[in-house]
């Protein structure tokens, strides 16, 4: 009986160290307390990387606005080539904001009027042949913003003499106008919010809650690189998540030579702001990447940046018009999806797992 009760007792104790054990585990960092300084995180987020990005997004906007508007008072060549480079300057300063998701930008869908790609040119025809829309409503999403912009610029006629010719009528004015003036107005709005209350409200949530902001903003931020811009710009088109190839899907697809050049972009943009690095280059502040270091995870913020570094290449191996890379040698595009897949992993599941941050959205296309 003694023997007995000196087996169960050592079972006990046994099971109760293990226990403890998982529990010292469980937070993902390898057991060391996080006592990491979140707030300080995302101090620099909103006054190095996020603000800084919208204040340059509204400046190039005005610029475009303004080219626009001379554009319209002249519709000529030159002024077609000043509008265009316009558009093209705004477009990549895009890519550095459109991860960010959150505040006013989520609550007027911001993303959904600015970068929805392929543009629907049936809708955009319509509204142009009607005179009469709502450039606000959701049936419109697919008719405004960047892709609209490309399409008025780059794919209303066969050339430039034919194009010029449409902006001879005042209904391709009128809507060129409107489009552009959209836009710069929206972002107007979220920049507004930034620089006035939502900061605040931005920096005030520094816990570790299911709906504290860095929870938010990290789901947010992979959910861009794993949407936004591997799906988005490479899969799709590249045929990842359907029976055939549709080239057609691309961003920036009449234009002809910028897809490559707006998905480095975006590239670029996802690792800065891995890295802390301010958007004017100048400063690094603490970030993902200090986050992990301090949890003792230097390891997996190497491995982040290498795969990140990895895919670059393989982006830089495009054509600079993804469509052409599609239509000519699609293997490169899924070589380079692919290459973008290990970074979802790296940020999806052992990032966010270090960080103890649950995923809170649903993955739905099959990877």
């Amino acid at each position: 009986m003694c023997t007995l009760k000196k087996i169960f007792t050592a079972i006990i104790a046994i099971v109760f160290i293990v226990a403890c054990s998982s529990s010292s585990s469980d937070d993902g960092s390898g057991g060391k307390t996080d006592n990491f300084d979140r707030g300080a995180l995302l101090s620099h987020l909103a006054d190095n990387i996020i603000v800084p990005a919208f204040q340059d997004l509204s400046a190039k906007l005005t610029t475009l606005k303004s080219d626009k508007d001379n554009f319209i008072a002249t519709p000529n060549q030159t002024n077609l080539d000043v509008l265009r480079a316009s558009w093209l300057e705004a477009y990549k300063v895009w890519q550095y904001v459109e991860m960010f998701n959150i505040g006013k930008a989520e609550e007027i869908l911001y993303g959904f009027q600015m970068n929805i790609y392929p543009v629907s040119t049936t809708d955009v025809e319509a509204n142009i042949s009607s005179g009469s829309y709502d450039l606000g409503h959701p049936n419109n999403n697919d008719a405004v913003g960047f892709p609209a912009v490309d399409y008025l610029l780059y794919g209303v006629a066969a050339d430039d003499t034919e194009i010029l010719a449409k902006y001879a009528e005042a209904n391709y004015q009128n809507y060129l106008s409107d489009v552009i003036d959209q836009m710069q107005s929206l972002t107007e709005t979220v920049l507004t919010d930034w620089t006035g209350s939502y900061k605040s409200t931005f920096l005030s949530e520094a816990g570790n809650t299911a709906t504290s902001t860095l929870n938010k903003f990290s789901n947010d931020f992979v959910y861009y690189y794993e949407k936004g811009l591997r799906a988005n710009k490479i899969g799709i088109p590249a045929g990842v998540f359907s029976t055939d190839p549709l080239p057609e899907k691309v961003e920036a697809v009449y234009s002809k030579s910028f897809s490559k050049e707006l998905a480095l972009e975006a590239l670029q943009a996802v690792q800065n702001v891995f890295n802390g690095t301010s958007y004017s280059g100048s400063v690094t502040g603490e970030s993902f990447k200090s986050y992990l270091n301090y949890l003792e995870r230097s390891d997996l913020s190497s491995l982040i940046n290498t795969r990140i570094d990895n895919a670059r290449q393989k982006v830089k191996a495009l054509n600079e018009d993804f469509n052409a890379q599609v239509n000519s040698d699609n293997t490169k595009m899924t070589e380079a999806y692919d290459a973008l897949q290990l970074v979802v992993v790296s940020l999806k599941v052992d990032m966010l797992q270090t960080l103890n941050i649950s995923v809170d959205y649903v993955d739905a296309d099959g990877d």
